[in-house]
């Protein structure tokens, strides 16, 4: 913590902490779309979701760690900066 009381990481996690709650977000949502529809509405899906999310999170976040560089590159070159 510095003098003025600021908790927050240092600029250089912006993109861990981006990649993790992205990684996260995309996850749970798709693994729960996917499993719904691989297994409909009911105990089976609640209890499966949280293995298929957790299981595609470990694959997705070192993912985004990788690719998301190149994304913000290709990004910078197809878009004016504002």
């Amino acid at each position: 913590m510095n003098a003025t009381g600021d908790r927050r990481l240092p600029a250089r996690f912006t993109l861990p902490v981006t990649g993790f709650i992205l990684s996260g977000i995309m996850t749970i949502v798709i693994s729960g779309i996917s499993t719904l529809l691989a297994l409909g509405p009911g105990a089976e899906f609640l209890a499966r979701w949280p293995i298929a999310w957790i299981s595609s999170w470990i694959i997705a976040f070192p993912t985004v760690l990788v690719v998301l560089p190149m994304v913000r590159r290709i990004v910078a070159r197809i878009v004016a900066p504002p």
